[in-house]
């Protein structure tokens, strides 16, 4: 582009300079410094220079099939030769049709209403919004509280944001307090000892059950729950949890929302997790980043056909619901996530997520040998090695130090980590083999060794 370079320091220059980053730290400002991503192939990115990094992140959460996908490219510039955008507000277009239907096809239960939005923070905050319309119509304007968990995540959007309940992410933004109430964590690492995982699921459940009681069914309208809390720390909730939290949400009519931003699209080995992993069918269920495997923005909100047939039909004439966004239904958006899923069944890759877990999972879990590593946890291709290092001194500060150590030598050593604070997550593209799998956690190792020794 004329007056601009694109040599890799004037690049970095360009993003210092200009690019407010999310969750930018803002004492950094102008000093970041950020390695630069020029291409990507495969489970692989590459810097300026040629350098070869694993995706351990596997982007964030998202890149499933893998980078560079001639097929992905082609159907994208298809698209765009076909029909670039349509106005979703007074026409219809073929792909994002095709994909609706597609979806309402392989979502649990009786999800057959498909509302596009633009992402993941999107499409939580189009769930809450449908909860407050929807007890708005019944009558019921009280009934808007939204129950969550401590360590959820749920987006960035004002109310995405107001029910995630990540308390080291210290926000100066302002949020929803008033309708949402936090439940206590639901990590089975925290219970007291000698506790079982039967009696702190039961701990878990009568948490949810108090808080219904304490604020009134008639006051509450929604719980909204990860099927692993992935950015929290990859929790995995205990046995049987999300079902009993189902079963207590219908006794109260209070609706059960599955946010499967992360767990959708074969993370777990299955196109959702709500049913096929955890045996329930959620009221809502929200999906993106595996949707398009990142190639485009795209997030979907799944709506009951039980929850529809209350609010629309000739009685509710002149009824709208408005909410949406310029981009809902995209065309090439929804073109490139019917291409997504095609290479999805083409290839089998759930079921390959099936055959290389346990592998994946054993070299998680070996890592529980280091003195620095507290904990390791996961399930699917999804993982976290938590971190402590031992002494006195602010614990804050010590994960971080923790994570930015681990960070830095996993880059040298070719491997991008993602930490939060002491806490380094994996969700590697789907199509990761065993011996890249082994590639991947054979560095991570390394660097823990080396981080391990520096700490003594």
């Amino acid at each position: 582009m004329s007056g601009l370079g694109n040599t890799a320091a004037t690049i970095r220059d360009y993003d210092n300079r200009h690019y407010l980053h999310p969750w930018d730290a803002l004492w950094l400002r102008g000093e970041a410094d950020r390695t630069i991503s020029a291409r990507a192939e495969g489970i692989y990115v590459y810097d300026p220079t040629g350098k070869r990094l694993i995706d351990g992140p596997g982007g964030m959460w998202c890149s499933q099939i893998g980078y560079g996908r001639r097929e992905m490219a082609d159907a994208i510039a298809e698209q765009v030769m076909q029909l670039s955008y349509h106005s979703p507000w007074n026409t219809a277009s073929e792909p994002s049709a095709m994909l609706a239907r597609k979806l309402a096809e392989l979502a649990p239960g009786d999800l057959n209403n498909v509302f596009f939005t633009t992402g993941g923070s999107t499409a939580v905050d189009t769930a809450i919004r449908f909860v407050h319309f929807y007890n708005n119509r019944l009558g019921r304007p009280e009934k808007k509280i939204v129950l969550s968990r401590e360590k959820a995540y749920h987006g960035s959007t004002f109310l995405a944001a107001s029910v995630t309940g990540k308390e080291r992410s210290q926000s100066w933004f302002d949020m929803d307090r008033e309708r949402v109430r936090f439940l206590p964590d639901v990590n089975p690492a925290l219970r007291p000892p000698g506790m079982d995982m039967d009696s702190w699921c039961d701990s878990k459940i009568a948490d949810l059950e108090g808080a219904i009681a304490e604020l009134g069914p008639d006051r509450v309208g929604a719980f909204v729950a990860e099927p692993i809390l992935a950015s929290g720390g990859v929790i995995i909730p205990p046995p049987g949890y999300h079902r009993r939290c189902l079963e207590v949400c219908r006794a109260h009519d209070v609706l059960y929302i599955s946010d499967e931003v992360v767990t959708g699209f074969g993370r777990l080995g299955h196109w959702f997790a709500s049913d096929d992993v955890f045996d329930v069918q959620p009221d809502l269920l929200t999906c993106a980043k595996g949707l398009t495997s990142g190639y485009l923005p795209l997030g979907a909100c799944l709506i009951s056909d039980r929850l529809m047939e209350r609010i629309s039909g000739p009685e509710h004439e002149d009824v709208l619901f408005s909410n949406g966004y310029t981009y809902s239904g995209h065309p090439v958006s929804c073109a490139a996530a019917l291409a997504n899923i095609e290479i999805f069944e083409r290839e089998a890759l759930l079921e390959h997520v099936r055959a290389v877990s346990a592998h994946f999972l054993a070299r998680v879990h070996a890592l529980r040998e280091s003195p620095i590593v507290g904990d390791t946890r996961g399930v699917g291709l999804v993982g976290c090695v938590e971190g402590r290092f031992s002494g006195d001194g602010d614990r804050l500060a010590l994960d971080r130090e923790f994570g930015t150590r681990i960070d830095r030598k996993c880059e040298e050593l070719g491997l991008i980590v993602r930490p939060l604070m002491n806490m380094c997550v994996f969700s590697p593209p789907l199509i990761i083999t065993e011996a890249q799998i082994d590639e991947m956690f054979d560095i991570l190792e390394e660097a823990i060794r080396s981080v391990a020794r520096e700490h003594r």
